[in-house]
């Protein structure tokens, strides 16, 4: 049983719903290191059905050859291998052709004598111009265990670790608790791990996640510079953004879910529509300064006062917009809630500071401004005279 994802990203069909990959060079290190994690890892609260793919108890049996007594009969281990494959493999020996069909010969043992290892002493092996040997002669047969498979991944000898998660516990405190579960148990450097499927694509996401928020203001910088012709007003409107994702922050811890890529989608979307509050003060002010000569302090409450109506409507007809995505229901409605609750606690949150935030910004920066520009027009002093 799977339970059914939304976003399917792996495709692999395993016991569980995530996995990972041990690889390491040297298979008996490998062999002996997967059961100590994986009974390490069955004791993490955070995790659930651990198991793993690693089947190293099948029985085997080995072949030991006497070389230098097969060296006086001429018999090479070539000799013995097609000797073992005649009479247990598939030897496709002739073909028998009719009218209508063809058939396979294939050579074998009685299959009475594949049930038991005294059916190796009833192997010969063949010698030129003599009577055949027997294989007892020549080599020694011994039970022991073998892996029932050896799987690889990058030509390296893998096994794969699958687990669920605990009720409650999200992906990301599973991939925390294995890491920290590696360390204590101090396995070597040569043994790598490497997540696979949908934990893989989630670390991804946290590497990325940063530099894709960094790269939204940057670009959202760069607009609103060259708009306002300045260095200054886009930072204040830039203002509003830690207001809206300590919203979106708070709304989903509120509701007990979790920091997914659906919800960092919501939080990109709020560093395009939250700024609008303080594009328009900041708009309207600039104005009012430039055409009608009012200091900043009047110019920005004003557009406070005339702003208001505008920028409470058009928050609450984006958070009306999004609260079909918080609260509706049926198929797919898990998808969709985590970015309604993201896009409705960051909206209120920034309505509520921003309109006391923003004039204060906007002051210090103008205040700023100013003493950067009587700085750089103060006088030289008086040149000193030169030396004779």
């Amino acid at each position: 049983m799977q339970p059914v994802q939304d976003l399917t990203i792996d495709g692999t069909v395993s016991r569980t719903q995530y996995h990972f990959v041990l690889q390491d060079a040297n298979a008996d290190e490998l062999a002996e290191w997967t059961p100590k994690l994986v009974d390490k890892l069955s004791s993490l609260p955070q995790l659930a059905d651990v198991a793993s793919d690693l089947s190293e108890s099948g029985l085997a049996v080995f072949v030991d050859i006497d070389r230098d007594q097969a060296a006086r009969f001429g018999i090479t281990p070539a000799t013995i291998d097609n000797a073992l494959y005649d009479a247990f493999g598939q030897r496709i020996v002739s073909t028998i052709f009719t009218t209508s069909n063809q058939y396979r010969v294939i050579l074998e043992a009685d299959p009475s004598l594949q049930n038991s290892l005294r059916s190796l002493s009833s192997i010969y092996l063949p010698l030129d111009r003599r009577a055949p040997v027997p294989l007892s002669v020549v080599a020694k047969t011994r039970v022991g265990i073998a892996p029932l498979q050896i799987t690889h991944m990058g030509q390296f000898p893998a096994t794969t670790v699958s687990f669920n998660l605990a009720p409650g516990v999200s992906l990301g405190e599973a991939v925390t608790a294995i890491n920290q579960a590696q360390s204590e148990i101090q396995m070597p450097i040569s043994v790598i791990t490497t997540f696979q499927g949908a934990a893989r694509a989630f670390q991804a996401s946290l590497s990325n996640q940063l530099f894709l928020i960094l790269a939204a203001v940057v670009t959202v910088y760069i607009v609103l510079g060259v708009l306002y012709e300045s260095f200054i007003h886009p930072i204040t409107i830039l203002s509003t953004l830690p207001s809206a994702g300590i919203g979106a922050l708070l709304a989903l811890m509120t509701a007990g879910l979790d920091l997914t890529i659906i919800s960092i989608i919501g939080i990109i979307l709020l560093i395009g529509i939250v700024k609008k509050n303080a594009i328009m003060m900041i708009d309207f002010a600039l104005d009012a300064q430039r055409n009608e000569g009012k200091s900043p302090r009047e110019a920005i409450y004003q557009a406070c006062l005339l702003r208001f109506r505008p920028i409470l409507m058009t928050t609450l007809a984006a958070i009306l917009g999004a609260l079909p995505l918080m609260l509706g229901t049926g198929v797919g409605s898990e998808l969709r809630h985590p970015l309604g609750v993201t896009i409705v606690g960051g909206l209120l949150v920034s309505q509520l500071l921003t309109l006391f935030t923003t004039p204060v910004i906007y002051l210090w920066f103008d205040r700023l401004a100013r003493a950067c520009r009587a700085s750089s027009r103060e006088p030289a002093g008086p040149a000193r005279d030169a030396p004779p």
